[in-house]
Protein backbone atom coordinates (compact mmCIF):
# COMPACT_ATOMS: atom_id res chain seq x y z
CA UNK A 1 0.00 0.00 0.00
CA UNK A 2 3.01 2.74 0.94
CA UNK A 3 4.71 1.69 -2.52
CA UNK A 4 1.21 2.07 -4.13
CA UNK A 5 1.17 5.77 -2.63
CA UNK A 6 4.68 6.81 -3.16
CA UNK A 7 4.50 5.38 -6.80
CA UNK A 8 1.39 7.35 -7.31
CA UNK A 9 3.42 10.86 -5.85
CA UNK A 10 5.85 10.54 -7.86
CA UNK A 11 3.46 10.35 -11.35
CA UNK A 12 1.59 13.33 -9.48
CA UNK A 13 4.74 15.45 -8.96
CA UNK A 14 5.91 14.47 -12.99
CA UNK A 15 2.88 15.58 -14.34
CA UNK A 16 2.76 18.79 -12.37
CA UNK A 17 6.43 19.50 -12.54
CA UNK A 18 6.24 22.54 -14.31
CA UNK A 19 3.62 24.00 -11.67
CA UNK A 20 5.86 22.68 -8.81
CA UNK A 21 8.80 24.25 -10.04
CA UNK A 22 7.13 27.38 -10.69
CA UNK A 23 5.40 27.90 -7.51
CA UNK A 24 9.22 27.15 -5.88
CA UNK A 25 10.96 29.91 -7.58
CA UNK A 26 7.97 32.05 -7.19
CA UNK A 27 8.22 31.42 -3.44
CA UNK A 28 11.96 31.88 -3.91
CA UNK A 29 11.78 35.06 -5.45
CA UNK A 30 9.05 36.55 -3.42
CA UNK A 31 10.69 36.05 -0.40
CA UNK A 32 14.56 37.48 -1.93
CA UNK A 33 12.64 41.06 -3.25
CA UNK A 34 10.83 41.02 0.79
CA UNK A 35 13.92 40.56 2.35
CA UNK A 36 15.88 43.37 -0.06
CA UNK A 37 13.09 45.19 0.80
CA UNK A 38 13.41 44.78 4.40
CA UNK A 39 17.08 45.43 4.26
CA UNK A 40 16.96 48.52 2.62
CA UNK A 41 14.20 49.92 4.84
CA UNK A 42 16.97 48.90 7.53
CA UNK A 43 19.68 50.89 5.89
CA UNK A 44 17.74 53.66 5.18
CA UNK A 45 16.52 53.90 8.80
CA UNK A 46 20.33 53.54 10.10
CA UNK A 47 21.10 56.70 7.77
CA UNK A 48 18.13 58.78 8.95
CA UNK A 49 19.43 58.13 12.75
CA UNK A 50 22.65 59.04 11.90
CA UNK A 51 22.15 62.64 9.97
CA UNK A 52 20.78 65.95 10.59
CA UNK A 53 17.58 66.51 9.03
CA UNK A 54 18.29 70.43 8.14
CA UNK A 55 21.59 69.97 6.93
CA UNK A 56 22.76 66.35 5.77
CA UNK A 57 25.56 65.99 7.87
CA UNK A 58 26.28 63.51 10.49
CA UNK A 59 24.37 64.10 13.77
CA UNK A 60 25.94 64.39 17.13
CA UNK A 61 25.69 60.80 18.14
CA UNK A 62 27.62 60.02 14.59
CA UNK A 63 29.94 62.12 15.34
CA UNK A 64 30.48 61.22 18.75
CA UNK A 65 30.91 57.50 18.15
CA UNK A 66 33.33 58.80 14.96
CA UNK A 67 35.55 60.71 17.24
CA UNK A 68 36.00 57.94 19.97
CA UNK A 69 36.92 55.34 16.98
CA UNK A 70 39.18 57.51 15.45
CA UNK A 71 41.33 58.62 18.44
CA UNK A 72 41.35 55.12 19.13
CA UNK A 73 43.35 54.34 16.09
CA UNK A 74 45.33 57.19 15.91
CA UNK A 75 46.85 56.19 19.11
CA UNK A 76 46.97 52.51 18.27
CA UNK A 77 48.73 53.21 14.89
CA UNK A 78 50.78 55.94 16.11
CA UNK A 79 48.86 58.68 13.77
CA UNK A 80 47.59 62.19 14.23
CA UNK A 81 44.31 63.48 14.39
CA UNK A 82 42.88 66.52 13.92
CA UNK A 83 39.38 68.09 14.89
CA UNK A 84 37.52 70.99 13.56
CA UNK A 85 34.81 72.68 15.71
CA UNK A 86 32.99 75.09 13.62
CA UNK A 87 30.78 77.89 14.86
CA UNK A 88 28.69 79.90 12.70
CA UNK A 89 29.18 83.60 13.98
CA UNK A 90 26.27 85.75 14.94
CA UNK A 91 23.58 83.27 14.07
CA UNK A 92 21.09 84.83 16.42
CA UNK A 93 21.08 88.19 14.38
CA UNK A 94 20.97 86.97 10.97
CA UNK A 95 17.39 84.90 12.31
CA UNK A 96 16.09 88.49 14.43
CA UNK A 97 17.10 90.68 11.22
CA UNK A 98 15.73 88.24 8.42
CA UNK A 99 14.20 85.16 10.22
CA UNK A 100 14.75 81.60 10.81
CA UNK A 101 14.55 80.66 7.31
CA UNK A 102 17.73 82.93 6.52
CA UNK A 103 19.13 80.99 9.70
CA UNK A 104 18.40 77.69 8.07
CA UNK A 105 19.91 79.07 4.68
CA UNK A 106 23.42 80.05 6.61
CA UNK A 107 23.32 76.67 8.18
CA UNK A 108 22.74 74.97 4.88
CA UNK A 109 25.81 76.89 3.54
CA UNK A 110 27.99 76.05 6.34
CA UNK A 111 27.05 72.49 5.63
CA UNK A 112 28.15 72.94 2.00
CA UNK A 113 31.62 74.13 3.18
CA UNK A 114 32.58 71.24 5.24
CA UNK A 115 31.04 68.92 2.68
CA UNK A 116 33.60 70.38 0.18
CA UNK A 117 36.29 71.13 2.25
CA UNK A 118 36.25 67.42 3.68
CA UNK A 119 37.96 64.63 1.76
CA UNK A 120 36.23 60.97 1.64
CA UNK A 121 37.97 59.88 5.02
CA UNK A 122 36.28 62.79 7.50
CA UNK A 123 33.70 63.19 8.86
CA UNK A 124 31.63 66.41 9.26
CA UNK A 125 28.72 67.05 11.98
CA UNK A 126 26.00 69.37 12.63
CA UNK A 127 26.59 69.05 16.72
CA UNK A 128 23.78 71.51 17.25
CA UNK A 129 22.17 74.71 16.87
CA UNK A 130 25.40 76.93 14.75
CA UNK A 131 28.03 74.44 15.76
CA UNK A 132 29.38 71.74 13.59
CA UNK A 133 32.47 69.58 13.78
CA UNK A 134 35.37 67.86 11.08
CA UNK A 135 36.83 65.04 12.68
CA UNK A 136 40.10 64.47 9.99
CA UNK A 137 42.12 61.08 10.16
CA UNK A 138 45.57 61.51 9.64
CA UNK A 139 45.91 65.27 8.99
CA UNK A 140 48.67 67.04 10.68
CA UNK A 141 48.44 70.34 12.67
CA UNK A 142 49.41 72.29 9.38
CA UNK A 143 47.16 70.46 7.47
CA UNK A 144 44.00 70.98 9.42
CA UNK A 145 44.96 74.32 9.97
CA UNK A 146 45.04 74.76 6.11
CA UNK A 147 41.42 72.99 5.68
CA UNK A 148 40.01 75.27 8.66
CA UNK A 149 41.26 78.14 6.40
CA UNK A 150 39.59 76.62 3.42
CA UNK A 151 36.30 76.16 5.26
CA UNK A 152 36.18 79.51 6.57
CA UNK A 153 37.02 81.00 2.69
CA UNK A 154 33.89 78.51 1.29
CA UNK A 155 31.67 79.81 3.85
CA UNK A 156 32.22 83.58 2.97
CA UNK A 157 32.37 83.08 -0.58
CA UNK A 158 28.91 80.90 -0.43
CA UNK A 159 27.25 83.16 2.27
CA UNK A 160 28.57 86.75 1.16
CA UNK A 161 30.26 89.17 4.09
CA UNK A 162 27.36 88.60 6.45
CA UNK A 163 28.23 85.13 6.72
CA UNK A 164 31.22 84.11 8.73
CA UNK A 165 32.61 81.33 10.77
CA UNK A 166 34.95 80.73 13.36
CA UNK A 167 37.02 77.47 13.79
CA UNK A 168 39.10 76.12 16.95
CA UNK A 169 41.16 73.71 15.75
CA UNK A 170 43.30 71.05 17.95
CA UNK A 171 45.61 67.93 16.42
CA UNK A 172 46.84 65.09 18.35
CA UNK A 173 50.32 64.18 17.44
CA UNK A 174 52.09 60.70 17.49
CA UNK A 175 53.27 59.70 20.38
CA UNK A 176 50.73 62.35 22.48
CA UNK A 177 47.40 61.10 21.53
CA UNK A 178 44.33 62.64 23.01
CA UNK A 179 41.19 61.23 23.95
CA UNK A 180 38.36 62.50 22.76
CA UNK A 181 37.18 64.45 25.61
CA UNK A 182 40.25 66.30 25.50
CA UNK A 183 40.86 66.69 22.10
CA UNK A 184 36.78 68.48 22.52
CA UNK A 185 38.04 70.24 25.15
CA UNK A 186 40.88 71.96 23.32
CA UNK A 187 39.16 72.83 20.07
CA UNK A 188 36.40 74.44 22.19
CA UNK A 189 39.00 76.57 23.90
CA UNK A 190 40.29 77.08 20.61
CA UNK A 191 37.41 78.46 18.88
CA UNK A 192 36.37 80.57 22.28
CA UNK A 193 39.83 81.92 21.56
CA UNK A 194 38.76 82.89 17.84
CA UNK A 195 35.43 84.51 18.51
CA UNK A 196 37.42 86.65 21.46
CA UNK A 197 40.18 87.63 18.69
CA UNK A 198 37.02 89.29 16.70
CA UNK A 199 35.30 86.16 14.37
CA UNK A 200 36.04 85.08 11.29
CA UNK A 201 38.80 83.44 11.87
CA UNK A 202 40.80 79.97 12.79
CA UNK A 203 43.05 79.23 15.70
CA UNK A 204 44.90 76.23 15.66
CA UNK A 205 46.57 74.52 19.04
Amino acid sequence: MVGFELAGLRREVADDLATYVYVTLSTFVVFSLFGYALGRQADTLLQLSCTDALTGLRNPRAFEERLEDETARAARYGEPLSLLVVDVDGLKGINDRNGHRAGDLALQAVARALRTGARQTDLAARLGGDEFALVAPSTSRTAAAALGERIRSLVAGDGGSSLTVSLGVVTAEPGHAAGAAALRETADAALYEAKRLGRNRVVSV
